[in-house]
């Protein structure tokens, strides 16, 4: 009974997702954005996630001309779509309604082809990857144990060399993007306009004054203030009510 009645509960969570999002569709091509948003958002509270239902969100968000709101959402679109071209682009339109004009410091040599490389997928989707080479090295292996010919044999066992190599890339990437995910944690600030501190106190000398859209990386928490660190390198301190995280 306890099972039909958790199928029934798992089963009436996804249609109310589903149908919250595709309500949240029409309400957006209707013109009706912050309806829209608000469905979107009756589907986020249900703990359904997704690249297209944060997608939707922010364009709802930059439609209705909150900075904030729309690159949050695109940012975190990202995070289950890091490539996705379209939210690429709509997030560079959303950004350039922000005040700051602050510089990105670009990642030079092996690390940044490395970043670049590991950044195409998802970890879990890197992890998927490799369970596909796993399955394909255990069909070359069977290739190769049942092959009665010398030279069938040769291409079922190089065929294996390559898989299990490319499973040990694929492994290492997913590694890396996980810890890369566990360890960058980007945020928007969503305050008007807010000080970076020297220091975690209001008394502290300011080092800039940043705006509503602003991206910076959390690096540490002290009572209500959080360590950042801008897009160009520089650091210091910000009320915890400012921002939000991304992840």
């Amino acid at each position: 009974m306890k099972n039909i009645l958790y199928l029934f509960l798992l089963f009436t969570q996804v249609f109310f997702a589903q149908s919250g999002f595709e309500t949240g569709n029409e309400l957006y091509k209707n013109g009706k954005y912050e309806a829209a948003a608000n469905a979107y958002n009756a589907v986020l509270k249900s703990k359904k996630q997704s690249a297209e239902l944060y997608y939707n969100l922010g364009n709802c968000y930059y439609k209705l001309n909150k900075v904030a709101p729309a690159i949050y959402n695109y940012e975190k679109a990202l995070v289950f779509k890091p490539n996705d071209t379209n939210t690429q682009n709509n997030l560079r339109f959303a950004q350039k309604r922000t005040v700051d004009e602050i510089k990105v410091v670009p990642k030079v040599g092996f690390a940044k082809l490395l970043r670049d490389f590991t950044a195409s997928y998802n970890y879990n989707v890197w992890g998927y990857i490799s369970v596909g080479f796993s399955v394909l090295f255990l069909l070359a292996f069977l290739g190769y144990y049942f092959s009665a010919s010398s030279v069938v044999k040769r291409v079922f066992f190089f065929g294996m060399f390559v898989m299990v190599i490319l499973m040990v890339i694929s492994v290492i990437a997913a590694i890396f993007e996980k810890n890369q995910c566990k360890n960058e944690r980007p945020a928007i600030v969503f305050a008007e306009a807010v000080d970076v501190k020297k220091e975690p106190q209001n008394a502290s000398k300011t080092i800039v004054i940043l705006h509503e859209g602003a991206k910076v990386y959390v690096e540490e928490t002290a009572n209500n203030w959080k360590k950042v660190q801008l897009t160009d390198g520089t650091e210091g301190w910000i009320e915890k009510s400012a921002i939000i995280e991304v992840k």
